[in-house]
């Protein structure tokens, strides 16, 4: 590990499921803490976390409930992965639209959470060493102060809301972003848009970038990603 110590948070109402979770997670040099409800995970500061493992079935609010609160009451993008002991598509797909980054089913082994966490972890370090103005991505930069696009050095013309879909898409690389989130964080409030308004920018969006468009990938029923 690195000398930072990321910080997670495990929100499950099993409490020996917490403590083995966290035995074996502090073993990988994970700094780790515990809430045993939705209620208790939100008197935390949510915001210091680099990661959230939270289990969808608890109490009175659901994991869903709370990732939905964190990702459009506080507007976080903290990766979040969902645990569950309910295995259906329908689950899933609600999962990936509140914004979750990896989803696993119960019974699981602590291996495959550590390696799904490691893998998160790895992608937010990359992000961490992104410049402040700018985000490079081989001869295409993205420079935030100019707001602009260059690949290989030659400007290309974005529109504000192609530049705000890029911006958020390459800012968290590999996530899966759905037409509402991408709504919620491009659109105010008061505009009326709907999906097909979001694919006609991506479409155009993705002819702009020419051999990067490529990189913009569909995931149907879920959202949009930038893959590398």
């Amino acid at each position: 590990m690195e000398e930072k110590k990321y910080k997670l948070l495990i929100v499950d109402d099993e409490e020996d499921l917490c403590e083995i979770l966290q035995f074996n997670l502090e073993g990988e040099g994970f700094d780790t803490d515990v809430a045993y409800s939705a209620e208790e995970a939100l008197k935390k500061d949510i915001k210091s976390f680099n990661l959230i493992i939270l289990d969808v079935m608890m109490g009175q609010m659901s994991g869903f409930k709370l990732a939905e609160k964190i990702r459009k009451e506080m507007h976080l993008t903290i990766p979040i992965i969902f645990v569950t002991a309910k295995n259906t598509e329908n689950d899933m797909l609600t999962g990936f639209n509140l914004g979750g980054d990896d989803y696993i089913t119960k019974p699981f082994s602590v291996k495959e959470v550590i390696v799904r966490v490691k893998a998160i972890i790895k992608r937010s370090k990359k992000q961490d060493t992104i410049s402040q103005s700018s985000i490079y991505v081989d001869d295409m930069e993205l420079n935030f102060e100019k707001r602009s696009l260059q690949i290989k050095n030659k400007e290309v013309q974005l529109t504000k809301k192609e530049f705000e879909i890029l911006a958020l898409l390459l800012k968290s690389k590999g996530r899966i972003f759905s037409r509402e989130e991408i709504f919620n964080n491009v659109w105010d409030d008061s505009t009326i848009v709907t999906d097909r308004t979001i694919d006609v920018h991506i479409t155009r969006l993705r002819k702009k970038l020419g051999k990067y468009g490529k990189n913009i990938r569909s995931k149907p029923g879920y959202g949009y990603t930038f893959e590398i």
